[in-house]
């Protein structure tokens, strides 16, 4: 199928190859009919994208900081790889999506295949969206006009905030797609509205709806516009849905508004508020957040999670219902907004039209007609302009790479291809990085059906970077297909599923199984194995780990999904402790800390040896991220962040320093690779992954108490 992507890099419109996406329970995929390109937004991802790097770094000095703190703790190549994976990660476009469901997914109810619905899906011919981020379209309404819903929902949510009565008097500051709608909205529950805009040509558009109109350009006259429009009292609410870095929409707002105004941000507008202003008036000043309560909550989104309408009257899918509603009953008028029309296949000139300046409202994208009977497009599709990647050795494994994140490819997928590995299919659910990355690294065949990396004959091996929760299930079923298996940490997140991955390698003896714990690999962790193995005796060990804050909608925090981040991750730590030790871990014990994700956990080996992990969410990011420190014999080994080696009392070991961060994932997937061409012994003994694996499970059930 045929899917819209941007490069961040250069701002570059691609009309791509990608398989159909997979649907996932919660879920619906969707053939699209129609989509529209929002100008505002979609234009700001142009001119971003078309940037060179100082205007990038000038429009995210956020950014630019963590940029900076970066090179000073892993190094100036590093951050500059890092930096570059990350503006080559393809950005799907749009967000308005109209089309009939085609599957619906575990849990979904009130859909059926046939239905026409409504959704934020992107510009491409099949979508899988989240349940509640879908609307049933009434038979009256056609499809260029549903196709607004999601932009009307976001004038819908700034009007819902700023309360307006009927009667009273409402500013509306930029007249772009959003503000034409909130002008239509506010028109038909009772209100008048002014419309500020510089462009003459919207400005006679929302006359039409209604409205009074000034020329936005001039700040004197539109405060005397305002001031003859609200009779003198000063303007009840004032919605800003314009798009500028400037503060004056905010300073003019507060001056026009009446004692205790309301102010509401849709847009985007410089926030360098006076508090002369705000304090005299008793102004209130929100911001709206895009279509409604549940927007990027992840329980709400994609785990289908409703909010209960007697506390949440109106969450963002009950905002696209009363859109739609409006269009049913033709209190909105949508035809004059509609500037251009294109083929879907003709959308890179659709963008053109939008970067070229020309007076664009609402760009539609009209799609193929598909009949019902027609199969949906392929899970599994062949890339002919894959690019050659490095050679592959005839001997080296068959790769079936499951998962396409930025870990798996920016480290892992070149790391497989320099060792002299052919990866046969990469897949992806969403199947969009599956294809950008088989492109990029000349791998021809790309998937989002699992399925296809366990079942194809000439893949001996199968390498799964996938959420944490899928490792356990993935790694028995790829063992039972008689794979060899790479797994990113974890292993696995219970004790039932360590005791079916320990079974299905006792019944395959032949396979080999490895765990990403590449820190093992790393050469200063190397200089520190050889100056430990002529000890006799126990040694302490402390491993410090800035590890900082994830936010509450990423899935590393999902508990599920995750598994906790002592499991997800500080099984890391305990890995290298186990290996630093060389002896088996009889005990682990956790002490939460201060913040919700810090915890310390002791760990004992069967020699006596003792490790504590400092896992720690809450220090900055300008520190570096890990050190590992060795107290033994009356010596001392630091390791710093994988790029510094210092010893006190080792005869012969000085100091190490690394001109860039190594953590080992290139020589471990390298030892792995030539392990499976040689029949040799597993790179990680299977019964220290099955115990790490445990003690990791262990030490997080302790710090949950």
């Amino acid at each position: 199928m045929k899917q819209i992507v941007q490069s961040l890099s250069d701002g570059r419109i691609s009309l791509v190859d990608t398989p159909r996406p997979a649907v996932r329970a919660g879920a619906v995929l969707i053939a699209t009919r129609a989509s529209l390109i929002s100008p505002g937004t979609e234009r700001m991802l142009l001119e971003f994208g078309r940037a060179n790097w100082i205007d990038k770094a000038r429009q995210q000095p956020d950014k630019v900081r963590q940029t900076l703190d970066k090179i000073r703790t892993d190094g100036l190549a590093a951050t500059v790889e890092a930096v570059r994976a990350k503006l080559d990660q393809p950005i799907p476009l749009g967000y308005c999506n109209v089309g009939r469901v085609i599957e619906t997914g575990a849990g979904v109810a009130g859909l059926a295949p046939g239905d026409r619905v409504i959704s934020n899906g992107p510009h491409a011919e099949m979508v899988v969206v989240g349940r509640n981020l879908t609307a049933p379209v009434p038979d009256g309404v056609a499809d260029e006009h549903a196709v607004f819903t999601v932009l009307g929902a976001i004038a819908l949510q700034g009007i819902r905030l700023a309360r307006p009565a009927l009667g009273e008097a409402v500013v509306v500051t930029g007249l772009g797609l959003v503000g034409l709608l909130a002008v239509q909205m506010l028109r038909a529950q009772g209100c008048r509205v002014l419309g500020l805009d510089p462009d003459p040509a919207r400005r006679a558009l929302a006359g039409t709806f209604g409205a009074e109109t000034a020329d936005a350009t001039d700040p004197d006259a539109v405060l005397a516009a305002a001031e003859r429009f609200s009779r003198g009292h000063g303007v009840d609410a004032v919605l800003i849905a314009a798009a500028t870095q400037s503060d004056e929409p905010v300073s003019l707002a507060a001056r026009m508004s009446r004692q205790r105004g309301r102010i509401v941000l849709i847009g985007v507008s410089g926030l360098k508020l006076s508090r002369a202003d705000f304090f005299e008036k008793e102004l209130t000043f929100q911001v709206s957040h895009s279509y409604g309560p549940g927007r990027r909550d992840p329980d709400y989104e994609e785990k289908g999670h409703d909010y209960p309408a007697g506390l949440v009257r109106w969450t963002e899918q009950r905002n696209f219902e009363a859109v739609l509603d409006m269009m049913a009953d033709g209190r909105l008028d949508l035809d004059p907004l509609i500037s251009h029309r294109f083929a879907f296949a003709d959308a890179t000139d659709a963008y053109d039209t939008l970067a070229g300046g020309a007076a664009a409202l609402a760009i539609l994208l009209e799609y193929p007609p598909r009949e019902e009977t027609s199969p949906a497009p392929a899970r599994t599709i062949t890339i002919t302009s894959a690019i050659p990647g490095s050679a592959a050795t005839p001997a080296g494994p068959k790769i079936g790479f499951i998962g396409m994140g930025n870990y798996a490819s920016r480290v892992l997928l070149p790391a497989f291809r320099a060792a002299g590995a052919t990866v046969e299919i990469a897949v992806s659910a969403g199947g969009l990085s599956a294809a950008h990355h088989g492109r990029k690294h000349g791998v021809a065949r790309v998937s989002s059906d699992v399925s296809e990396a366990f079942g194809a004959a000439e893949i001996d091996t199968v390498v799964i970077a996938t959420p944490h929760d899928s490792h356990g299930k993935m790694v028995v079923q790829a063992l039972e297909a008689g794979k060899h298996v790479w797994v990113e940490k974890p292993l696995c997140l219970t004790h039932e599923e360590r005791q079916n991955i320990a079974a299905a390698l006792a019944a395959r003896p032949d396979l080999r199984l490895t765990v990403g714990f590449n820190r093992r690999f790393a050469p200063l962790t190397g200089a520190m194995t050889t100056a430990l193995g002529g000890l006799d005796a126990p040694i302490s060990m402390i491993a410090t780990v800035n590890a900082g804050r994830v936010g509450p909608e990423s899935w590393v925090a999902d508990p599920a999904q995750g598994g906790g981040r002592i499991v997800g991750e500080a099984c890391h730590f305990i890995d290298i402790l186990r290996h630093l030790a060389g002896h088996p871990i009889v005990d682990t014990v956790t002490s939460p800390g201060p913040e919700t994700d810090d915890a310390v956990i002791i760990v004992t080996f069967a020699d006596g040896s003792q490790g504590t992990i400092h896992y720690l969410t809450s220090g900055h990011r300008g520190f570096a991220k890990e050190r590992i420190e060795v107290f033994a014999a009356g010596r001392i080994l630091q390791l710093d962040n994988f790029r510094t080696l210092r010893a006190w009392g080792w005869p012969g070991l000085r100091t190490r320093r690394l001109w860039r961060q190594d953590k080992g994932q290139s020589a471990m997937v390298q030892a792995f690779c030539d392990a499976l061409r040689t029949g040799a012994a597993p790179i990680i003994a299977h019964d220290e992954l099955i115990e790490v694996a445990g003690a990791s499970i262990d030490a997080q059930a302790s710090a949950s108490g």
